[in-house]
């Protein structure tokens, strides 16, 4: 089981893409038109788990050399923040000191959701390299450089 995913060649679409590419894009934009507010779904009071696309990447690896079982592992950083907290966060990094603004019109969806990595480190010997903060702040830099790509809305 993997926790929330993020990272580069993400779709950053407003309408299709997770809480993390579509926080980015709101954030990056805001600060390019001078905005004063940037508007988020829900209360921000649920909490996830994210782990970086690099992470994923090395954990699935080690899943496919090692683990033969067909139980359930982890891929995770076992780490919960708030969505609120996170909104802070990209304002920080991408530069923007407006006002969040908070759209309790929409769902918050489910209020926790956090994995248990310890089962991930103990059979696989995996473990997050890539914090919170630097993985988004390499997903910030790709953004930035890739946007007509990653404004492309991904069927499937």
């Amino acid at each position: 089981m993997l926790a929330n995913v993020y990272g580069p060649n993400h779709t950053f679409d407003l309408h299709y893409s997770p809480v993390v590419p579509a926080l980015i894009r709101k954030s990056v934009e805001a600060v390019e038109n001078n905005s004063d507010t940037i508007t988020v779904w829900g209360s921000g009071r649920p909490t996830r788990d994210f782990i970086y696309v690099g992470d994923v990447a090395r954990g699935l690896l080690l899943a496919a050399e090692k683990y033969e079982r067909p139980a359930l592992v982890n891929i995770s950083s076992g780490k919960e923040i708030t969505i609120r907290e996170l909104a802070e966060l990209l304002a920080e990094l991408t530069g923007f000191h407006g006002r969040i603004v908070w759209d309790s019109g929409h769902p918050d969806g489910a209020l926790r959701h956090c994995l248990d990595p310890s089962k991930a480190k103990r059979e696989l010997g995996f473990e997050v390299e890539v914090g919170l903060r630097e993985g988004l702040e390499r997903t910030i830099a790709w953004y930035k450089a890739n946007r007509e790509q990653a404004r492309v809305r991904i069927t499937v």
